[in-house]
């Protein structure tokens, strides 16, 4: 089943999607009533978006170019789990996807896009700062390879 290729997109779009799931329980049950926790619990949500999404990005910038990962699973299973985060969310908490009112709505969308896209960012930025991504590991490997065949003698 791993090697199906809606797999990590699946993983991905549930994984982000339980940690808003357990965010808002935190919230509905310890924090009824409390906003300003209410507004801690939301920013450590999304800042823990953004570090799964760092280290979802550190981990598959190692194995396949950006192309292959970026465009297919990380937008697939980011869209996913902001829709499920938008209009499945809200009733978890007990509560509607747009009562609060489309400026909240289109505020949580701006929030999970700029989380999502900052931790994605500094997952692969550190990847590459550490040569570990997979163009610098194919840059090293050619550099080696060219290093390790003699020199040709031309002889005239």
């Amino acid at each position: 089943m791993r090697q199906q290729r809606w797999f990590p997109i699946a993983a991905l779009a549930v994984g982000l999607f339980a940690i808003n799931v357990v965010a808002r329980l935190v919230t509905r049950f310890a924090f009824a009533d409390n906003d300003a926790a209410e507004t801690r619990t939301t920013v450590i949500m999304f800042a823990l978006i953004g570090v799964v999404l760092a280290g979802y990005a550190f981990w598959a910038s190692h194995h396949r170019p950006a192309s292959q990962w970026l465009a297919p699973d990380w937008v697939t299973g980011v869209a996913a789990a902001m829709i499920l985060t938008l209009l499945v969310g809200p009733f978890v908490s007990g509560d509607q996807p747009f009562s609060g009112g489309s400026d909240h709505f289109f505020a949580q969308i701006a929030l999970y896009a700029a989380f999502a896209g900052a931790g994605t960012l500094i997952g692969y930025w550190v990847s590459v700062a550490m040569g570990r991504d997979y163009r610098s590991r194919s840059l090293k490997a050619y550099t080696q390879t060219r290093q390790a065949k003699p020199r040709k003698v031309v002889r005239r």
